[in-house]
């Protein structure tokens, strides 16, 4: 049965993919319903026009008026609520929403919430796979994969959402049976006023959660919420009760919970620090939907990272190449500098650059100089970059991803890693951050 009022009339607003699986869902739905985007042509138009040729669609700048013909807005995330014909019709009483809050509206099965600045897709990943060996009928999707109203059905036990803070604006109460925020970096910040303001884009995921996981590593990860809320805590150093964390024994890392060993961190296919405490977050979000723990142990150790994340290319003459293309803000780099330079034996030749996207590099300096040989720039904002980070390592300034490849190898010694790190976003010179890992390793593994 619909729980949307089949008398009303609904605008989606962006068809792209979540756009194109709110049209699929609204007309199943039986609601009345047309289209706007601000694209001449947008990616999903002509599916559009093929599979639904009834559905009105209006393409280019926003009508208020059109817009405030419909009782609600399903908002694309990639369209930010500040958009001037939005927020007007916002003003004029228009609900805006989005996919998210829909699928909210309709799930009937627990939703495990994952948000954060970076590793959510990991951490997503993870928690699915480990509900799959723990033999729950699980469905995945959100800002990864599938999107979430594709995901509804009636003999799901179980949902995991990765959630960006676009799609967080228009979801007004989640109410999931976990949530969390893994990290909050500066991120978006040539959407948002400020880090205030992604911030608490971010903790809406928390709205209506009966149990939270928080890191204990970072502070802006910890919601504001009721003492009555069931909370579990990650991190890198020792566990406590209700806290999933590391101990050391016989000069051996472990995974623990509490005062218990789970397994050595040696085991773990994902290298780095960042990666023990993926490795946490997902036992904790599993461990809190009573996920068992030698299903999600055995899921760690066969578990070897998604595409882009970090994820080994190669070796050549004692050097290691990373692929961590995702690395698409600033935050994310460091997690690769930290993690991935504090688990090797030498140093590390970091590639950078690219679309900044605003963001302030200069927390990236310490680290650089910490772990790192050489950088190597490229890309619209390589100059920036090479300004914040200053005499912290030697810079070489390149053209393309191949003179990148090229220079990292010549400056790596035995014992080192190569890594793609950008702390930029990618659609300054290529298609997406994709297109950018694929070809970083084909250029590795070219070399001679």
């Amino acid at each position: 049965m619909s729980l949307i009022a089949s008398d009303q009339f609904r605008i989606v607003v962006g068809l792209g993919k979540s756009g194109m699986s709110l049209v699929r869902f609204l007309a199943q739905q039986g609601v009345r319903f047309a289209v706007a985007d601000t694209r001449a042509n947008p990616p999903e138009l002509a599916t559009l026009q093929r599979d639904y040729p009834e559905v009105e669609v209006r393409c280019g700048e926003l009508d208020v008026d059109f817009l405030c013909r419909a009782s609600e807005l399903y908002v694309s995330p990639g369209l930010a609520l500040a958009t001037p014909a939005l927020r007007e019709a916002a003003a004029r009483g228009v609900k805006m929403s989005g996919d998210i809050d829909l699928f909210t509206r309709h799930a009937k099965a627990p939703i495990i919430a994952i948000t954060g600045s970076n590793a959510k897709s990991t951490v997503t990943t993870l928690v699915g796979e480990m509900a799959v060996a723990a033999g729950r009928k699980v469905a995945v999707g959100g800002n990864i994969g599938t999107p979430a109203l594709e995901l509804l059905s009636d003999d799901v036990e179980l949902y995991v959402l990765e959630l960006s803070s676009f799609q967080l604006e228009t979801t007004e109460r989640l109410n999931a049976e976990v949530a969390t925020c893994l990290n909050v970096s500066e991120d978006h910040m040539d959407r948002y006023d400020g880090m205030a303001q992604y911030h608490l884009a971010k903790h809406r995921i928390f709205r209506g959660a009966k149990q939270v996981v928080v890191n204990r590593d970072d502070a802006l990860s910890r919601p504001l919420i009721a003492d009555q809320v069931p909370c579990w805590t990650f991190g890198l150093g020792k566990p406590d009760f209700k806290r999933f964390g590391l101990i050391e024994e016989n000069g051996d890392k472990q995974l623990a919970f509490q005062f218990e060993t789970l397994m050595p961190t040696a085991e773990l296919k994902i290298r780095g620090a960042h990666n023990q405490s993926n490795a946490l977050a997902a036992l904790a979000l599993g461990h809190a939907v009573g996920l068992p723990f030698a299903a999600m142990l055995d899921t760690l150790r066969r578990f070897a990272g998604l595409p882009h994340r970090c994820q080994w290319v190669r070796e050549l003459r004692g050097v290691g190449y990373y692929d961590d293309s995702k690395a698409t803000n600033v935050g994310a780099a460091l997690a690769a500098i930290e993690g991935l330079g504090a688990d090797i034996a030498g140093k590390l030749v970091l590639i950078a650059g690219g679309d900044g996207k605003g963001a302030d590099f200069s927390a990236l300096k310490a680290p650089v100089a910490k772990f790192c040989r050489a950088v190597v720039l490229l890309g619209r904002d390589a100059e920036r970059l090479a300004e914040a980070l200053g005499d912290a390592a030697p810079l070489v300034r390149v053209s393309t991803l191949d003179e990148a490849v090229q220079h990292a190898a010549e400056l790596a010694e035995p014992g080192d890693a190569v890594l793609l790190s950008p702390a930029c976003a990618s659609l300054d010179m290529f298609k997406n951050f994709e297109e950018r890992g694929r070809l970083f390793a084909q250029a590795a593994e070219g070399l001679q």
